[in-house]
């Protein structure tokens, strides 16, 4: 795959968009929550007017393939950021009523003296439509629930503080990435933001142009394009008082340090947070599954990898099974049958033909199954799989000993010390087996030192959940970055979030019999394998602009043509 042309931004229309922004900013400061709320549900209604043609430019600028797959491009695009902007109104709306953001959210405790928060569902809506699926918020340990209640608003919060003009660099996989970021920017910390967009969605400017609108016209966002020289110029930028960044730990550096040692003063002058990416893991506690449940679970393991071509920070790397599994040949087996029948489909992202040969060089023995690679990592081999972030169609595998509490012990123990990255990892475990483990399972959880935890469920569905939080586990630092500082989405606007933990069904329930095997039915609409994943997606697009039991009965229908 070559690299898109690069059109860089002239350095005058970049002085002016910062101009225009600094003057934004202090208007947005002097509004009152009332003037902000009526602005933030002005541009939601842009972003729906503009759904249809930022999703195809999406498909267009990626080459998704026509059919189903089209539904990556609805649900990472625009139905993502509708559900931000969406959650953000509520938030603001109990704010300029004189209540909290989370009045009306049930807490809870989880190990470790921490405060958890039950995003998901929040409605019976959600009950309804989120069937089986729970999402935590989990805050740092000694905060409690009445602390939290007390403080959430963050930036809302605190009226007149004007908090500048910020660079959005974003990233070039996911389109939905960067517009969050600027809204977070905006009521978390109340700051203007220029979003300069990969060169990979320059295709994108005139969709973003016509859904953010609003927010253009109030001097509090502007869109720019181009590479290196663009954002080089905006990270030095003097009115430029804060960089977020989505991408790799190489880029964060750059800007950071030059590229140099990181043992004296930053180049960077400005403050920076980040969302870094890393190697995720799949880890898979052993029991017994049925057929069904041996595919079902693979299609799983395969969408964590394959979802976009490969190309997500969060996408699942390094499968960790148990070599004591009586089924580990059978489930691989299966697997491989999975990566063998998914269709075709090119890798899109720019440098992918260079990680594909890395992984190569370093795996000359990996298994090539219709252009997906899969590696077995043992104490024989290259253990690059572990820590090279390698953003594409390549999934690694390793086996530890031992079943049960035994073996997840030792599975977020080899996680948390073996792997690159605290971004996300996914846990897939039967409920008889979990129930069997009892209050060990919850420790171990809390043992996994990871922004996002999905058990039963990828990591990834919490970035598609604005109540949630999105980030790197809290900890990392200037010279040693990992998959980032900060968090974004966190709609409720709490301070002291640690992390999020979503849990899902281990499988749909069943549709019915075929073969002897149960057929199962809908499948999730984010799996590689989804055929109605394009339709439930638009349906579900029109339900984040405008949430009705009126759109329901649509959304699940469309869901059912598995």
């Amino acid at each position: 795959m070559t690299s898109p042309t690069v059109s860089e931004t002239p350095a005058a229309e970049l002085d002016r968009a910062v101009e225009d922004l600094t003057a934004g900013a202090k208007t947005w400061s002097a509004l009152s929550l009332t003037e902000r709320l009526a602005l933030v549900k002005t541009t939601y209604a842009s972003i729906e007017s503009a759904a249809a043609e930022w999703a195809e430019a999406g498909i267009v600028a990626k080459g998704t393939p026509r059919g189903p797959l089209e539904g990556e491009e609805w649900m990472s695009g625009p139905y993502a950021t509708l559900a931000g902007f969406g959650a953000i109104i509520d938030s603001l709306e109990k704010l300029a009523a004189g209540t909290s953001p989370l009045a009306g959210i049930k807490s809870g405790t989880a190990p470790g003296g921490r405060t958890t928060f039950r995003m998901l569902p929040s409605s019976l809506q959600e009950f309804t439509l989120f069937n089986g699926f729970t999402a935590d918020l989990w805050l740092e340990p000694g905060i409690s629930a009445d602390q939290a209640r007390a403080h959430a608003g963050l930036g809302a919060n605190k009226p007149g503080v004007n908090g500048g003009v910020g660079l959005v660099l974003g990233a070039g996989n996911i389109t939905a990435i960067g517009p969050l970021d600027v809204l977070y920017e905006l009521i978390a910390s109340n700051r203007a933001s220029i979003l300069k967009i990969n060169p990979t969605f320059a295709g994108l400017i005139d969709a973003y142009a016509t859904a953010f609108a609003p927010l253009i016209e109030a001097n509090l966002l502007r869109v720019v394009n181009g590479g290196a020289e663009t954002g080089g110029y905006l990270t030095q930028h003097p009115g430029i008082c804060h960089v977020h960044i989505t991408g790799s730990g190489v880029t964060h550096d750059a800007i950071v340090w030059g590229g140099g040692d990181k043992t004296g003063e930053p180049v960077l002058r400005t403050p920076i947070t980040s969302e870094l990416g890393g190697v995720s893991p799949i880890i898979v506690v052993p029991g017994t599954w049925s057929k069904a449940d041996l595919r079902y679970q693979a299609e799983h393991v395969a969408t964590q990898r394959l979802h976009n071509g490969g190309h997500n920070c969060i996408a699942g790397q390094a499968l960790i099974l148990s070599s004591d599994w009586a089924q580990r040949e059978e489930f691989l087996a299966v697997l491989r049958d999975v990566l063998d029948t998914l269709p075709a489909r090119a890798p899109w992202y720019p440098g992918t033909d260079r990680k594909l040969a890395s992984a190569a060089s370093s795996y000359p023995e990996a298994e090539q199954h219709g252009g997906r690679v899969l590696i077995e990592v043992n104490e024989t081999t290259s253990q690059d799989l572990l820590t090279t972030e390698y953003f594409g169609p390549v999934l690694g595998f390793t086996s530890l000993p031992g079943t049960g509490i035994e073996f997840l012990r030792a599975a977020v123990d080899f996680a948390n010390t073996k792997l690159d990255g605290t971004l996300g990892a996914s846990l897939i475990v039967a409920p008889a087996d979990r129930k069997r483990m009892g209050s060990a399972f919850d420790d171990a959880i809390a043992d996994l030192h990871y922004g996002t935890i999905g058990i039963n469920v990828w990591s990834a569905i919490g970035f598609l959940l604005p109540s949630v939080s999105w980030g790197a586990y809290p900890g990392n630092t200037l010279e040693a970055v990992g998959s980032g500082i900060g968090i974004v989405h966190n709609s409720h606007l709490v301070d002291n979030v640690e992390r999020s933990v979503l849990t899902g069904p281990f499988r749909p329930f069943p549709r019915s019999v075929l073969n002897g095997e149960i057929a199962l039915s809908p499948k999730p609409s984010w799996f590689v394998t989804a055929r109605s994943a394009k339709s439930t997606a638009q349906k579900l697009t029109g339900y984040a602009a405008a949430p009705s039991w009126l759109e329901m009965p649509a959304i699940f229908a469309a869901a059912f043509r598995a």
